[in-house]
């Protein structure tokens, strides 16, 4: 049976980019984590990593000793991670507007939040293409703007890899970043 999780393998260019501003020494969060590449590339870098989702199966298979991975419905009415301290927030590829706004509150100061999934326009090439499931323009920036996030870095943009498709992405830091990043790309 074919996993819609073994599409995409490879940890994102966007997270790979901005891993190396989150402070060690903490946990950081790989929301709705799928087959787990975030967790693995964030393992790979030092990082304690708790990957929550639905189905952990893949992550687990990994059998990283840095990865805990976490079944946990992310939509239920109660939000699961209250009281949670993260030093890094990874979400790729998943949008649920209603707890949305916890997001900045589990980070620590100087913690970093590294976000990207669909947005507006993405039905052109494919699914989502239900609009619950995408960003309008400037979301994100409004997101980190209401929550006095300090942004790294934001795109609005048309990708072509892995697939087709319309994204948003945010890098954001709670308070001052704790390390500085070149800003040429880091591929």
């Amino acid at each position: 049976m074919h996993n819609p999780h073994d599409v995409i393998a490879n940890a994102s260019v966007w997270v790979r980019r901005f891993s190396p501003l989150i402070p060690k020494g903490g946990v950081v969060l790989d929301l709705a984590c799928g087959s787990g590449r975030h967790s693995e590339w964030l393992a790979n870098t030092g990082h304690q990593v708790l990957a929550i989702d639905q189905d952990i199966s893949a992550v687990q298979a990994l059998n990283n000793p840095l990865i805990t991975p976490k079944c946990c419905d992310l939509e239920q009415t109660e939000w699961p991670l209250s009281n949670s301290e993260f030093s890094g927030i990874v979400v790729t590829n998943y949008l649920y507007r209603p707890h949305l706004d916890q997001l900045p509150q589990m980070l620590v100061d100087g913690g970093v939040l590294i976000y990207e999934t669909f947005a507006l326009g993405n039905g052109d090439f494919g699914k989502p293409a239900n609009p619950n499931f995408l960003l309008n323009p400037g979301e994100l920036l409004a997101f980190a703007t209401r929550h006095v996030l300090k942004v790294v870095a934001y795109e609005d943009i048309y990708v072509d890899q892995p697939k087709p498709a319309m994204v948003q992405r945010l890098c954001a830091v709670k308070g001052e970043p704790k390390q500085r990043i070149p800003l040429q790309f880091q591929g």
